[in-house]
């Protein structure tokens, strides 16, 4: 089975890059951004929302290190931003429940 999260933290990518993600996350919303980023009507299950946008992001990397004129920023950090949601709703999805007393 895939580390989804592992494979997540593994990216190496430029600090700047990352930072703008995270300060973005907070405002993340699935419903809204995830159907814009990789297509189809409605966002799909955590996990394999995950897999599509590592693969775009990885595309999107591609273009970065070649230097292509296709390339934007925005693209980047949108799907980065959209990659560090869904990782914490899977890790929140996998967290056992406390209960209160």
């Amino acid at each position: 089975m895939l580390d989804l999260l592992g494979m997540i933290a593994t990216l190496d990518r430029p600090r700047l890059l990352v930072s703008a993600a995270r300060y973005g996350v907070d405002g993340y919303d699935r419903a809204k951004h995830l159907p814009r980023l990789i297509g189809g009507p409605v966002a799909p299950r955590v996990g394999e929302a995950i897999v599509k946008l590592l693969d775009l992001e990885a595309m999107l990397e591609s273009k970065r290190q070649a230097k292509s004129a296709d390339y934007t920023h925005l693209s980047h950090v949108s799907v980065l931003i959209a990659l560090l949601g869904e990782a914490r709703a899977l890790r929140a999805a996998n967290r056992p429940a406390l209960v209160a007393a």
